[in-house]
C-alpha cells in the first residue's frame, strides 16, 4: 500500500479523482438509504404495534437496504444494472423510466453528484489520509440524515446513535478533536438543544424540534468538539431563520407548518468540518 499512496501524495489530482470516482456509487447507495430506512422503521414499529395489541403480524414481502432491487416507482418494473449507473444511466434515459418513460426524480443523480463532489473537496482538503476517510464517512451520513429529516421529519436513531459513537472512537487518536473535547462535545451538543426544547415547551407550550435533533448535535460534538458548538448552533438557526421567513413570505410554507431542523444542522455541521477553525478564529478576533 505504500507506494500507492506515495503515488497518490505525489499525484493530488489522482488521488481527487479517485475519491470523486468511487463516490458515485456510494451516493446511489445514500439514495436507497434515504428512501428505504424510513419505510424500514415504519414496517418495523407496525409490527411492534401489532405484537403489544395482541394481534398477529401480517407478512409482507422481504424489505432492506438490499432486497428487493430498486424499482420504477411508476410500474414497478425492476431497474437493470445497466440503467442504475450513478449519473450517467439518468442522463442517457433523460431523466425516465426505460419501462414506461414517467419521469425520475432529479434528486437521485443531484445527490450522486453531490457526494462525489464532496468527496473530491475532501480528498483535496485532507490528502490521502484516514482523516479522508473518516471525514467522508461523516459528510455521507450526514447528507443521509439531512435528506431523511427534509423529506419525513425523522433523524432515525439507527444513523444518529452510530455516528455519534463513531465520532467518539475516531477521537480516541485525536482526528477532529481531543478526546476531551469530543465527550464534552457530545454532551453539551444534547444538552444544548434539550434545554432549547424545553424553555420553547414551557413558553408557548408546544414542542420546537424533535429529540432527534439533539442527537445529532451530539453527534456533531462528538466529531468537531465543544468548540465548533456556538459556530453550528449559530449557523443553523440564521440558515433556518432566514429560509423559514423567505418560505413564510412567499407563501409557500404556512406559520404552524413545522419545518425540519435537521438539515440546517448538517450543513452547519460539514461547514465547521471544514472551515470551523477559521470561523471560530475570526468569530474570536484571533
Amino acid at each position: 500500500m505504500s507506494p500507492l499512496i506515495d503515488l497518490l501524495r505525489a499525484e493530488p489530482a489522482l488521488w481527487v479523482a479517485t475519491c470523486v470516482i468511487l463516490a458515485l456509487p456510494i451516493g446511489s447507495f445514500l439514495n436507497v438509504v434515504v428512501l428505504r430506512l424510513p419505510r424500514m422503521l415504519e414496517r418495523e414499529w407496525a409490527e411492534q404495534c401489532a405484537e403489544l395489541a395482541g394481534q398477529p403480524v401480517a407478512a409482507a414481502e422481504r424489505f432492506n437496504l438490499a432486497v428487493p432491487r430498486s424499482r420504477c416507482p411508476s410500474c414497478r418494473t425492476t431497474i437493470r444494472a445497466l440503467h442504475n449507473i450513478p449519473v450517467l444511466s439518468w442522463l442517457w434515459l433523460r431523466g425516465r423510466c426505460a419501462a414506461c418513460a414517467a419521469p425520475i426524480s432529479g434528486r437521485y443523480p443531484a445527490v450522486e453528484l453531490a457526494t462525489a463532489c464532496a468527496a473530491g473537496l475532501i480528498g483535496w482538503h485532507f490528502g490521502p489520509t484516514a482523516t479522508a476517510v473518516l471525514a467522508f464517512a461523516f459528510f455521507a451520513t450526514m447528507l443521509a440524515l439531512a435528506l431523511i429529516d427534509f423529506d419525513t421529519q425523522l433523524l432515525p436513531d439507527t444513523l444518529t446513535l452510530p455516528l455519534l459513537w463513531a465520532g467518539l472512537l475516531a477521537n480516541l487518536w485525536g482526528v477532529f478533536a481531543p478526546l476531551e473535547d469530543a465527550v464534552i462535545g457530545a454532551v453539551a451538543g444534547y444538552l444544548t438543544l434539550w434545554l432549547v426544547y424545553w424553555a420553547f415547551r414551557l413558553a408557548t407550550g408546544r414542542e420546537g424540534m424533535g429529540y432527534g435533533d439533539f442527537k445529532l448535535l451530539a453527534a456533531i460534538g462528538a466529531w468537531l468538539g465543544w468548540q465548533m458548538l456556538p459556530i453550528v448552533v449559530l449557523l443553523s438557526s440564521v440558515a433556518g431563520a432566514l429560509i423559514g421567513i423567505a418560505l413564510i413570505v412567499s407563501a409557500r410554507l404556512g406559520r404552524e407548518v413545522p419545518m425540519p431542523f435537521g438539515p440546517y444542522l448538517v450543513v452547519a455541521g460539514i461547514v465547521a468540518m471544514f472551515w470551523g477553525g477559521t470561523l471560530l478564529d475570526a468569530w474570536l478576533g484571533r
